[in-house]
């Protein structure tokens, strides 16, 4: 009897077991990257419609100038996020030796790092409410957050700048240890804005149930909260991506196979705050209550007790009557 036959048995089996394998993980790859792509559309359907009304049809306060740059920062990145979706999808079928494009990685570091500081700049603002109400209602500067909104714009901007200029147009290969710092200055900025977030909201949850003067919850404090938890949850994994695809000298795939799920994670944080602002915006007193988009995100802004709705709702309906009145006019 030949002896080797049992060998070549185990080997047979080995590989089919490895074909399974690959197989397996090809066919879960394929499946997120689809489902990223369905995400961000609906993300980016979701933060149109905030733009549109925050932008032309509501009128704008403190809390509303960040929201409505927070669903800026999260329509370019889910703009980027589709065009690395499709990338990883078209990996499925086809291998192609090419890195991200460049424009997409700007653009997306760009838009990540102001989405992050918009949500912490929102409960910060919050939480300076709640601890200073009078000098916050009566002292703070009226274009407080219009002046916060720009410069920490310009700040998301020239990180990136300086990321792309030493990364890139001065060769990554000369200037790898520079190139190294820049990350670190990234990630550590990052985990910045993490702390103060986490912090900023336990604050707020003490003031809230454990306070001596203990704190209304309105629904503005249900968004932001929902808010800041999804991007704590879902959204640091791409900062400790960037952080790792720095670190790897700029592989063609950032993070191995945690790159689908990390990808996708980021795609509901990015779109998780229209959804947030649908979902609170249509309770009122315990029970889902159907409006237009326009009085259910002006619920979930609200910065009043539920108490007040009814006021609010009365005058945004004076106000889509007068503009309905103006478009029958025109």
């Amino acid at each position: 009897m030949d002896s080797s036959f049992p060998d070549w048995n185990i080997e047979f089996r080995e590989q089919n077991e490895s074909y399974f394998m690959e197989s397996s993980s090809c066919d879960m790859s394929l499946a997120m990257s689809l489902l990223s792509i369905i995400i961000a559309i609906i993300g980016l359907t979701g933060n149109v419609i905030v733009l549109q009304l925050l932008g032309f049809h509501m009128h704008r306060n403190a809390f509303s100038v960040y929201i409505f740059n927070l669903s800026g920062a999260n329509f370019l990145f889910l703009c980027t996020h589709i065009v690395f979706s499709l990338e990883n999808l078209i990996r499925q079928f086809h291998y192609i030796d090419i890195h991200m494009a460049l424009f997409s990685v700007n653009v997306t570091i760009l838009a990540y790092l102001a989405g992050v500081s918009m949500i912490t700049a929102i409960s910060v603002e919050y939480w300076l409410s709640v601890l200073w109400p009078t000098w916050y209602h009566a002292q703070r500067p009226k274009h407080t957050s219009t002046v916060i909104c720009t410069l920490l714009w310009v700040f998301s901007l020239l990180l990136t700048l300086w990321n792309w200029i030493i990364c890139k147009v001065l060769d990554y290969i000369y200037n790898w240890d520079m190139c190294w710092k820049l990350a670190l200055i990234i990630v550590v900025w990052l985990l910045v804005l993490f702390v103060v977030l986490s912090r900023s909201n336990q604050a707020l949850l003490f003031r809230v149930f454990c306070g001596s003067q203990q704190t209304p919850v309105t629904r503005l404090l249900v968004t932001i909260m929902l808010t800041a938890l999804v991007v704590l949850i879902c959204g640091f994994g791409i900062g400790i991506c960037f952080f790792y695809w720095k670190k790897e000298e700029n592989s063609i795939m950032p993070c191995g196979y945690f790159y689908e799920t990390i990808l996708l994670l980021s795609g509901v944080n990015s779109c998780a705050n229209p959804i947030i602002c649908l979902f609170v915006g249509s309770i009122k007193h315990c029970q889902f209550q159907c409006g237009t988009l326009r009085l259910i995100l002006q619920r979930a802004i609200q910065e009043s007790p539920e108490e007040e709705d009814e006021e609010v709702e009365e005058v945004v309906e004076q106000e889509g009557g007068e503009e309905d009145e103006e478009s029958t006019t025109l």
